[in-house]
């Protein structure tokens, strides 16, 4: 029996990609640094376009299912946990490694569902 959420996962890795490729190209041009919590949790404009560049593809594609964003909720948009498949969504996880350019790239896109 074939695997019920094998789609999902190979959407979310093509998205993760797609997403990468958005990333790496703002490594090119000057980053926008704003803070959330604390000086420390930042949030970059590349967090904000990528995660509403993964919400807005999967939402088409299903929409029916839910989000969790780590900058949508940090910048106050509630979530509300249904019975539907929901996403949860950190647009750079390893944003300071981002924002200082770490040499060896320590961040990513991560997607869960």
């Amino acid at each position: 029996m074939a695997d019920p959420w094998q789609e999902c996962m190979d959407y979310a890795v093509a998205l993760a990609r797609k997403a990468g490729t958005i990333i790496c190209g703002a490594l090119k041009e000057e980053i926008s640094v704003m803070t959330k919590s604390s000086p420390v949790d930042l949030v970059t404009e590349t967090d904000q376009k990528v995660e509403n560049f993964i919400i807005s593809l999967i939402r088409e594609k299903y929409p029916s299912h839910s989000f969790i964003g780590e900058e949508s909720v940090a910048a106050g948009e509630g979530s509300i946990l249904t019975d539907n498949p929901t996403w949860i969504i950190d647009p750079i996880d390893g944003t300071t490694n981002f924002v200082h350019r770490s040499t060896f790239h320590f961040f990513y896109v991560s997607n869960f569902s």
